[in-house]
């Protein structure tokens, strides 16, 4: 276990701490209530849930993305290397150093592999972008192989296109949502190590949103789970990992039906959003 991974370690200052937020959709819709968290620099961190829990509305409220969905941060603040960036334009954002590897992929379906990993370059001006290039393909080797389309690739590789299209405006931190889905269990495997390298080798920090919790887990340091928009429990991962409420509902030790920890008494809310 690498010092970025190991929960033993004193964690580092965070780059990126969300503040009390709450977003609302369409001026009515109240999504994230009063959510807090924080991502050290350089570690990766979990952020788990089920479906409807606010996962992906945390991240696009990061990346900026909720203004294309009529969504907003109404209360609370973002704030990135010690700078507010909530309300602010997603380019700009982008810019500062953060990347979002949205769920589904998004990847270009009719531009080939290399013209998707130009693409993710496209606020670079520098002459490096071709020595980048190849480092995706140190990374991801299969993409060098793929001369096609993209919307020709298989589930796997279209992610591993969506995360190298991501490494190449080399940010300092990536949003990385759902990389899982729709995946093999070898390709969930190998799409994860690859995440545990990029974090190690390069130094770059994750905000990881996955269903998948023992596969999270498996690779973070830290963790937070939400159910309707807060956080309900948080820890480091080894803790997560070992604590029986999540056991039961999110590593595989529940029944048929996926309870919730809204009808628990043993869990503790946090506070810091009352």
């Amino acid at each position: 276990m690498s010092a970025a991974q190991d929960p033993g370690l004193a964690a580092p200052p965070p780059l990126l701490e969300v503040n009390n937020i709450e977003v609302v959709y369409n001026d009515v819709i109240l999504v994230l209530r009063g959510l807090s968290l924080a991502v050290p620099q350089g570690r990766i961190t979990a952020l788990l849930g089920a479906n409807g829990a606010g996962k992906s509305t945390t991240l696009k409220a990061i990346s900026g993305l909720l203004r294309t969905e009529e969504g907003e941060v109404t209360r609370g603040e973002i704030r990135f290397a010690g700078e507010r960036i909530d309300g602010i334009e997603p380019h700009r954002i982008v810019r500062k150093g953060i990347f979002q590897v949205m769920e589904g992929r998004r990847i270009v379906a009719d531009m080939t592999c290399l013209e998707n990993l130009r693409l993710g370059a496209f606020i670079r001006s520098d002459a490096e972008v071709k020595r980048d290039i190849e480092m995706v393909y140190g990374y991801f080797p299969r993409l060098k192989e793929r001369t096609g389309l993209a919307g020709y690739l298989s589930g796997g590789e279209q992610q591993m296109l969506a995360i190298g299209r991501a490494l190449m405006a080399r940010p300092k931190l990536i949003l990385m949502d759902e990389p899982s889905m729709g995946l093999s269990p070898l390709l969930v495997k190998e799409v994860f190590g690859i995440i545990r390298r990029l974090n190690e080798e390069l130094g770059i920090t994750i905000l990881l949103v996955e269903q998948n919790a023992r596969m999270a887990l498996s690779v973070a340091s830290y963790g937070y789970v939400m159910e309707q928009g807060k956080v309900v429990l948080d820890g480091t991962a080894e803790a997560l990992a070992g604590n029986e409420d999540v056991k039961e509902f999110y590593l595989g030790g529940h029944g048929a039906e996926r309870k919730s920890f809204r009808n628990l008494k043993s869990y503790k809310r946090r506070k810091r959003w009352l």
